[in-house]
């Protein structure tokens, strides 16, 4: 798909996201009123106000994780904060705007190299839905500074603070970039009508096997190894630093580990097996993604396939959080609302490693093909390999 076909569905995405999640950031204060107690219970309406508070205009709810020991003139609600709000606000501004930037840049990519004609349309929403919580996450992230300064205390634990942000882009997220993305395909397909279906890339089903095993390593590394408590208490712990630059075991965390698991201990077997089918479920997931991807863009490049692997390691996350909350029992005490809380959670690491999952697929895959486009008796096969 041309550039001119793609920016009209991108646009149109980046605004439906923008607009979505302001929608759901003013509809915070409803909670808030009266009778909305004989609706949810206070479990589910104190979730619900944490989902929707990282995008409401509203300084006194708490856009914000509370930090112990902070200071307690940072309280956005008190009277002494007020000449921050303007602040705040700005920081709310930024925020929506990144996040409008970020998903139209990547929904352009997206549908270009993954244009959602016959046989592509499925892959073109899952990607698209997984580039919405990316999206959430780079704009919580990088308005954050202003955030926090608002709260009269940013040179309190700033890495911590920062680490918190990233997190804290939530479920609501997730439900407005799968709209946003079924939405976004629909106008695609619309706008591709006429153009000529691109023709899908022959790729040698054993350079895309060996791409996609390398590139689920890639992740594993942060899931198995990274995630391991000993290892995770070693990152958290053994990096120092000072002022505005101390404590950043949160914020390495936050980027790095995809999980979190120890050995069994006193646990039952049985349990600590089911809870490891969880992270199994999420590298299969994530191994799939990356076997089809390359069969599914139109032309094999670097941005291509980074954002690809990004996009299958949020949707293996999505997969794993939601299967771990559903053996947990945690719903049953929370109540339904808990079912989804889970989900956003790790999409800050699942930036950090697809990129680097991306970069090693990509490699691999064009080191496979071209042996085999160099080794005669394979290259007589009569199978093509595009570039």
């Amino acid at each position: 798909m041309t550039y001119r076909r793609a920016v009209i569905p991108a646009l149109v995405g980046g605004l439906l996201i923008t607009l979505l999640l302001w929608w759901a950031g003013s509809s915070a204060q409803a909670l808030q009123l009266r009778g909305a107690g004989g609706v949810f219970d206070i479990d589910s309406m104190n979730e619900l106000r944490r989902w929707l508070a990282p995008w409401s205009y509203d300084p006194s709810l708490p856009a914000l994780p509370a930090l112990s020991g902070a200071p307690a003139g940072g309280d956005p609600a008190s009277g002494a904060a007020t000449r921050y709000t303007d602040l705040y606000r700005t920081g709310m501004q930024i925020r929506f705007v990144v996040v409008f930037a970020v998903f139209v840049a990547g929904a352009l990519l997206l549908v270009r190299r993954i244009p959602p004609t016959r046989g592509r349309t499925p892959a073109t929403v899952l990607a698209l839905w997984a580039w919405g919580p990316v999206a959430g996450t780079l704009a919580v992230t990088l308005s954050a500074p202003w955030l926090i300064a608002s709260r009269g205390n940013g040179s309190y634990r700033l890495l911590p603070q920062l680490a918190g942000v990233a997190a804290s882009s939530g479920p609501v997220v997730v439900f407005v970039s799968l709209v946003t993305a079924l939405l976004t395909v629909a106008v695609a397909r619309v706008t591709a009508k006429g153009e000529e279906p691109a023709p899908r890339q022959s790729v040698p089903p054993r350079a895309a096997r060996l791409a996609a095993s390398v590139g689920t390593a890639a992740i594993a590394l942060s899931l198995v190894v990274l995630s391991y408590e000993r290892v995770a208490a070693a990152i958290q712990t053994s990096f120092g630093g000072s002022g505005l630059l101390s404590d950043p075991g949160d914020l390495l965390r936050q980027w790095l580990l995809l999980g979190g698991w120890s050995g069994p201990g006193t646990a039952p077997l049985g349990d600590w097996l089911l809870y490891r089918a969880t992270d199994a479920l999420m590298l299969a997931v994530v191994w799939w993604a990356l076997r089809l991807l390359p069969g599914m863009l139109t032309r094999t490049t670097v941005p291509g396939v980074v954002a690809g692997a990004i996009c299958a390691t949020v949707l293996g996350l999505l997969v794993s959080r939601l299967l771990l909350t559903a053996i947990d029992g945690t719903v049953g005490v929370w109540g339904p609302v808990h079912l989804f809380s889970r989900l956003g959670e790790g999409v800050p690491a699942a930036v950090t490693f697809g990129v680097v999952a991306g970069l090693a697929a990509f490699v691999t895959l064009r080191l496979a093909q071209g042996r085999r486009t160099a080794g005669s008796p394979e290259a007589s096969d009569g199978v093509s390999v595009t570039e």
